[in-house]
């Protein structure tokens, strides 16, 4: 699995969002100056966050966004489903009928078990475990690329 801009990005606003937590709403302008993202398209990325149930948009003079639940609730899977889907390799492994082979195909285990190894890591990180990471580094800023 590649993850694409769109995935990294919004991974990226979500560790914001957590380094912030229980500050309140926070503006999509401040996140998208602190991660260097164009403001428009965080709006575009917060989207998909929403109707997955992982931030909140609160509205008015004190608006912004917050994250919808606990830091420690939020897997780095839920974040990788809501914005890029399935974290197959290969679209046989979703769905075995886009392949003449079907399951009988011999490369397909392959690409299951890259699935599962995938599934299993993210599922393991959360947000909080991205923030506690930082925390722990003993820098001073919040990192612009993430490391896991």
């Amino acid at each position: 699995m590649k993850l694409s801009a769109r995935g990294r990005h919004s991974m990226e606003a979500m560790f914001d969002l957590a380094v912030h937590y229980g500050e309140g709403p926070i503006l999509i302008r401040d996140v998208a100056q602190r991660r260097k993202i164009s403001e428009q398209y965080l709006a575009q990325l917060f989207i998909p966050l929403r109707i997955a149930g992982l931030v909140r948009s609160v509205r008015g003079a004190n608006g912004g966004f917050v994250l919808a639940r606990d830091p420690k609730e939020i897997k780095l899977s839920d974040i990788v489903k809501a914005t890029e889907g399935s974290t197959s390799p290969s679209e046989c492994v979703d769905d075995p009928r886009v392949c003449w082979r079907g399951e009988g195909c011999i490369t397909r285990n392959v690409w299951l078990r890259i699935k599962k190894a995938t599934d299993e890591i993210l599922d393991s990180i959360n947000l909080d475990n991205l923030v506690q990471q930082w925390k722990e580094s003993g820098s001073p800023e919040v990192p612009l690329e993430l490391s896991i």
